[in-house]
């Protein structure tokens, strides 16, 4: 059986995860940050989380944002600086780094003119990699924006601080997608 790699958002997601894991027959893996988490209350009995299927938080159709584990809080603020500057904007909670979920990338893929993923993880064979191989696989040429750490030393600090200093905010993902939003804008005034 393949190596199951799960991420979660919150508290209680964590808990479905570790069930999850539990029942899978075969490696898994769970990734969370340190320090505390959002502070999501955790329901009585944890539930299986169907492996490889990512949640549709938000539906939109210019924008699919990809906001794995603790980033997803960012890949919503990205959504509303998008919103405000007159972009529809999907939000995923992939919840899995493996197995991507190949249905929502391509449904995702065909409808929308750019994607970002945010993750909190060296981009350098990441989950933002993986989405990339899979829109090649799937033969889609949605350009992709990916947020996440560099492949080098990152110093000891507090998370807020070295996120922002090394791009892993909404604010940084906007401005890497700046020029993709400016193509999609000059579509649309083509198309009116």
């Amino acid at each position: 059986p393949n190596l199951v790699h799960m991420v979660p958002k919150d508290e209680d997601e964590l808990q479905d995860m570790m069930y999850t894991a539990m029942l899978h027959e075969g490696p898994s893996a769970i990734r969370y940050p340190r320090g505390t988490g959002p502070g999501a209350p955790v329901k009585e009995q944890p539930a299986r989380i169907e492996i490889g299927v990512a949640e549709v938080v938000q539906d939109g159709h210019d924008v699919a944002i990809w906001g794995l584990g603790a980033m997803l809080p960012e890949a919503m603020r990205l959504a509303e600086m998008l919103e405000g500057e007159g972009f529809s904007a999907a939000v995923v909670n992939p919840r899995f780094a493996k197995p991507v979920d190949r249905e929502c990338v391509a449904e995702l893929g065909r409808r929308c003119g750019l994607m970002v993923t945010l993750e909190d993880h060296v981009l350098a064979g990441g989950f933002g990699s993986a989405v990339l191989e899979t829109l090649n696989e799937l033969e889609l040429s949605v350009p992709l924006v990916r947020v996440g750490w560099p492949d080098e030393f990152i110093e000891h600090g507090k998370v807020e601080a070295l996120r922002a200093k090394y791009g892993l905010t909404a604010e940084a993902a906007l401005e890497r997608a700046r020029p993709y939003l400016a193509a999609m804008g000059s579509r649309r005034m083509a198309l009116r």
